[in-house]
């Protein structure tokens, strides 16, 4: 079968290649590949920085942002033939930490997890793959192709979670969000935000393009510039460029017991010059939450699939900027001006 791969730590391996096909044990799912996502750790990983490949092997199926279509299910697995899915990315420690043990491997204490297309484990951008039951969330109908969009809409749907319960310890009844950044995950992270009714700003630093009338769809406003141009305090913000000198900035933003969601990764190496002790006061003094989170547990994509299932589903269509038939699988991994959502169509 045909699967894209890479050989991690080597720039320039990205490759479509073709590799054994997968055998299921009886309590697999065999699943046919739909499409995969494609967004920054896959290109990180294509330029060698992150990434490693299975024991024994000497490549790495990419793929994390899957939706699949089940070939054939074991009859006591819940699932059926013709099912749409989508796979869960990160696996427990053999372990396993108490986060683990507990179903909480977005949680792992020990680093010693693996994730499908990114860490020890094959991704899902294949013609078929090996999926277990407990690994995989079934896709109504009614989402469709969008599924793709299950696992993106995860790591935001843990973000808020996160938010709301913190939220309650703080006596904080959000009113307004500010999301920086206008890539897919600040996007979905504005739709859950205005699906709980909040006054919702996106800074982005676009100028053209379909970021601001996506943002202008959702019903919330849409800024450019630095954030101190902003001219709104928010109760919550959700950080999403991984820019560290925005940051930075967003923490010195917050309100009065306000929360601060770190979603971006920022690239090691650049240095700045910041009032770290002006900083460490307006946090003490104002009470407020920082937090970083990344990746998502089984019950964050049930809640992405409840709340994209409940967005305006051509909004959705919208997000998803370019679809790129598996002939034409090298255009999916270079990035053009305009995209926002690009998918690799795998069947």
């Amino acid at each position: 079968m045909k699967a894209v791969t890479v050989e991690p730590g080597i720039d320039g391996s990205l490759d479509l290649r073709r590799v054994p096909s997968p055998e299921p044990g009886p309590a697999d799912l065999l699943v046919e590949g739909v499409a995969v996502g494609i967004c920054g750790t896959d290109r990180e990983i294509i330029a060698g920085t992150y990434g490693t490949s299975p024991p024994g092997a000497g490549y790495l199926i990419l793929g994390h942002e899957s939706l699949g279509r089940v070939v054939r299910a074991p009859t006591d697995s819940g699932f059926e033939a013709g099912d749409l899915v989508v796979g869960i990315v990160r696996r427990p420690d053999p372990e396993p930490c108490r986060c683990c043990a507990s179903g909480r491997w977005d949680m792992c204490l020990n680093g010693s997890y693996t994730e499908r297309g990114i860490k020890g484990l094959h991704g899902y951008a294949s013609e078929t793959y090996v999926l277990e039951p407990r690994f995989a969330i079934r896709i109504g109908s009614e989402l469709g192709s969008r599924g793709v969009l299950v696992e993106p809409t995860s790591v935001v749907s843990k973000a808020w979670r996160k938010i709301d319960d913190l939220a309650a310890h703080n006596c904080l009844e959000p009113r307004s969000a500010l999301i920086t950044g206008a890539g897919p995950i600040g996007l979905l992270a504005a739709l859950l935000a205005t699906q709980k009714g909040l006054d919702v700003h996106v800074l982005d630093r676009a100028t053209h393009g379909p970021k601001p009338d996506l943002v202008a769809a959702l019903g919330a406003t849409y800024h450019r510039g630095p954030v101190s141009d902003v001219d709104v305090r928010p109760d919550v913000l959700v950080e999403c460029t991984g820019a560290a000198a925005v940051v930075f900035d967003v923490i010195s933003m917050s309100g009065p017991n306000g929360i601060v969601c770190l979603t971006g990764v920022s690239a090691p190496g650049r240095r700045l010059t910041i009032d770290a002790g002006e900083i460490n006061r307006e946090i003490v003094l104002e009470n407020a939450i920082v937090f970083g989170s990344v990746n998502a547990s089984r019950e964050d994509y049930e809640s992405a699939v409840v709340s994209l299932a409940a967005a305006d589903q051509a909004w959705l269509d919208g997000l998803i900027t370019r679809r790129v038939p598996l002939d034409r699988w090298r255009e999916a991994y270079e990035p053009r001006p305009d995209d926002v959502k690009t998918v690799l169509e795998l069947a």
